[in-house]
């Protein structure tokens, strides 16, 4: 494989996941679910989930397909399932009520249950959600079956995933000066306009497995 066709590899899987997870739009949504933590300590869990997300994309990328046939998971499965806990995920969100400023829990103290939950909901599947790994498995799914061709599709697989993870780790850490340059009240938008988008992706994503599950009912049927 060519170097310049690598590279196009790289940069087609990057842009590809890049989009569907939105990590700015996302992380207005990291910050509000981080409001009691410092901007140090906020760094620190992004940096924990952005580990996390690394990991979580090689085991897709390598296993995806794999485990979803072994256990007998359809994707249409993984779409219904995953964006009902998205959508459950962003109807919370846009639900809660503001807080006002003079009853906003002082910074710090809350780090290490929130260290607990930097997999699960941060990095999956508020982050990689159920589209994600449907996009990351369909991305890699006809592997090469010369081990010369593997290595490389392997290089490219970990060089996406380094690539996606040190992306939202820099935009999530920056969280705060996203919200700063938009002040209180755009911030307070912000946070509104991402949870209601977040619970239609998670609607949509339920959306399109019902209906590839249908179809696969009617072609059966006919």
């Amino acid at each position: 494989m060519a170097f310049d066709h690598l590279i196009t590899d790289i940069l087609f899987g990057f842009t590809g996941l890049i989009s569907i997870i939105n990590p700015i739009g996302m992380a207005f949504v990291f910050l509000e679910r981080t409001q009691s933590l410092t901007n140090a300590e906020r760094a620190q869990l992004a940096k924990k989930v952005a580990t996390n997300i690394f990991f979580a994309l090689i085991v897709i990328f390598f296993a995806g397909a794999p485990v979803l046939n072994f256990f007998g998971i359809s994707m249409e499965a993984l779409r219904i399932g995953g964006g009902f806990a998205v959508a459950v995920a962003g109807w919370h969100m846009l639900n809660q009520p503001d807080v006002p400023a003079s009853e906003t829990p002082p910074p710090g103290g809350d780090l290490r249950s929130l260290m607990a939950s930097a997999f699960f909901p941060f990095a999956v599947p508020l982050t990689v959600g159920p589209g994600t790994i449907a996009a990351a498995i369909a991305l890699h799914a006809n592997r090469p079956s010369a081990w010369s061709d593997y290595l490389v599709t392997a290089a490219i697989s970990l060089s996406v995933a380094a690539l996606v993870a040190g992306v939202i780790w820099q935009i999530y850490s920056r969280a705060t000066l996203l919200a700063r340059y938009l002040g209180p009240e755009g911030t307070k938008v912000a946070m509104r306009v991402s949870a209601l988008l977040l619970l239609c992706v998670g609607v949509q994503i339920m959306l399109t497995g019902i209906s590839a599950f249908l179809q696969s009912i009617a072609l059966h049927g006919a």
